[in-house]
């Protein structure tokens, strides 16, 4: 089977540029950035890609690649670092911008650019060409290409290794596209991976299937029984105990260990925290007990978290301290089950959640926010003794989702929007209290409901429109107005954004008729809201949660 190689230099996005070429129906791999490239490493690598990293190349913290890389003859693209990375190494120079170049940008190509992988620039050439290889790869440099790509970077070259050609400027006037005029090398310094970079899937495509050759034979249902192979070698009899939130990832987690193990090996455990969306804990049983669950359990911890977080108002600490005592409970009810000191703790947990949290296939990502299910250090004492299981850790949000339809999951469950593991804690502002957990709980309600009752342009509903709705109650009271009485009530965010896998994101652009009725529903139904606000943020720079 053929298979790309991919570099992990520590880039938020690097598992991200193995799914859109997985999209394409061909094997990934993600290595550390410094893997020693001898004896088996390379065995059936097509190419080889060169991620993004926080790192730059003239610094001493910056990780650079086996040097056998440049010796191998195998085709090589650089993707950002991954670019700057070739010209440190080859003999070019690497230097910092005076203002770094960020976000849509419009990159031109100059008109010699020709080739199978250039063929992906050009507008007129389709995705199913480029795979194909029935890409005019002769004619396609006629005439200047525009697209908008996608940057985050604050280096740029300012002289190309030997060797090395520009065919492609920023609007800004730096060095976007170069490729070797010999060898199958190419660099990038954009992003191709994330859904807002204008022709991005035909860009990789042309480097796996016009420069690599590659064929198409990786596929869902192949990913799925490989990781049910190696879940029942590395469990075998022993207990599965899944952390289950009742969300898309937990709940795939918990359809997969059930397909794989025997029923009566897997234990389900919920803990209903008190910092859950209204009505949730019934529904998530409902939903476990239709997956076929004979061991689920359900914990009622509230009256805990609420005094564990009371007077804590860091957004970091708020989710250490959530992360913290969910596995203190997990361990105290484990006990009690008597499963033994050699079960197995099964998390949910998706690359996206790794990744901000510092962690990855290599050692060079950078800590966004902490996941209680990732940076907690009692997770982390359980991850270094060797007894976690992420079945989906290598999968983003809309890969877990045709999963779990794949393994029959309800498709209420497959369509629900992501809900942060610390719960309403990161969705107020400052300190938590039970009446602000009220408060959130039914405003939010109201907010949900009504997306779910009203059509979008598409004919779907608003819900089903939008990748990720919540709303966030702000630490501030605002001034109002309720009959003829003065009004100091809470002031509400809503959020709302489109994604297709949660690393970047657009705000949802609400018909104003929407926001100023679901405003009036709100503000009508929960008296202490005072002011509803609508938060205009994309990602990045902001992240989809407030905190």
């Amino acid at each position: 089977m053929d298979k790309i190689l991919i570099l992990d230099f520590g880039g938020q996005t690097t598992q991200l540029i193995a799914r859109r070429i997985r999209d394409l129906g061909v094997y990934t791999e993600i290595v550390p950035g410094d893997t020693a490239l001898e004896g088996d490493a390379l065995s059936g690598v097509a190419g080889i890609i060169l991620s993004g990293s926080p790192e730059s190349v003239y610094t001493s913290e910056s990780a650079a690649p086996d040097r056998r890389i440049y010796r191998c003859g195998l085709p090589l693209l650089g993707i950002c670092y991954g670019l700057q990375r070739m010209t440190a190494d080859l003999g070019g120079q690497v230097e910092p911008l005076s203002e770094r170049e960020y976000g849509a940008i419009e990159v031109v190509i100059h008109n010699e650019a020709r080739g199978a992988f250039f063929a992906a620039f050009d507008s007129a050439v389709t995705l199913e060409a480029i795979i194909s290889g029935k890409a005019d790869v002769c004619g396609n440099g006629a005439g200047e290409k525009k697209i908008t790509a996608w940057m985050s970077h604050g280096d740029t070259l300012t002289r190309l290794a030997p060797g090395f050609r520009q065919y492609g400027t920023s609007a800004t006037g730096y060095p976007a596209v170069a490729a070797h005029e010999e060898n199958p090398w190419f660099g990038l310094q954009f992003h191709p991976e994330v859904t807002h970079c204008e022709r991005g899937q035909e860009i990789l495509a042309a480097f796996v299937f016009g420069v690599c050759g590659c064929s198409r034979n990786w596929t869902m249902e192949g990913y799925v029984e490989s990781v049910r192979a190696l879940l029942r070698e590395r469990v075998g009899g022993k207990p599965a105990l899944l952390l289950i939130s009742g969300g898309v990832d937990s709940t795939v987690a918990a359809a997969l260990l059930l397909k794989t193990l025997p029923v009566g090996q897997v234990h389900l455990m919920y803990i209903d925290t008190g910092l859950m969306r209204k009505g949730e804990t019934g529904e998530v049983r409902r939903n476990l007990e239709r997956l076929g669950a004979e061991h689920l359990h359900i914990i009622y911890g509230e009256e805990e978290f609420l005094a564990a977080l009371e007077g804590k108002t860091d957004p970091e600490l708020k989710r250490k301290v959530a992360g913290d005592l969910f596995i203190t409970i997990q361990e105290r009810e484990v006990a009690r089950l008597n499963l033994g000191e050699d079960y197995f703790l099964a998390q949910g947990t998706l690359y996206t959640d790794l990744i901000e949290s510092g962690k990855g296939v290599g050692k060079k990502a950078h800590l966004i926010k902490s996941h209680h299910n990732v940076g907690s250090p009692l997770v982390d004492a359980k991850r270094k003794a060797g007894r976690i299981i992420e079945p989906l850790d290598k999968l983003y949000k809309d890969e877990v989702r045709r999963l779990g339809r794949l393994l029959g999951v309800d498709e209420d469950v497959i369509r629900r929007h992501p809900f942060p593991g610390p719960g309403l804690a990161v969705r107020i502002l400052g300190e938590v209290t039970r009446e602000k957990c009220e408060i959130l709980r039914e405003a939010d309600a109201i907010y949900i409901e009504e997306l779910k009752r009203r059509q979008g342009a598409s004919g779907r509903s608003l819900y089903d429109e939008i990748w990720q709705a919540f709303a966030v109650l702000l630490p501030i009271r605002s001034v109002g107005v309720a009959g003829d009485v003065r009004k100091y009530g809470w002031v509400l965010s809503l959020r709302a954004v489109t994604s297709a896998d949660g690393m970047t994101a657009g705000v949802y652009p609400f018909p104003p008729k929407d926001l100023i009725e679901i405003s009036t529903l709100i503000t009508n139904a929960v008296k202490d809201i005072g002011r509803v606000t609508y938060d205009i943020s994309s990602k990045p720079p902001a992240t989809i949660e407030w905190e």
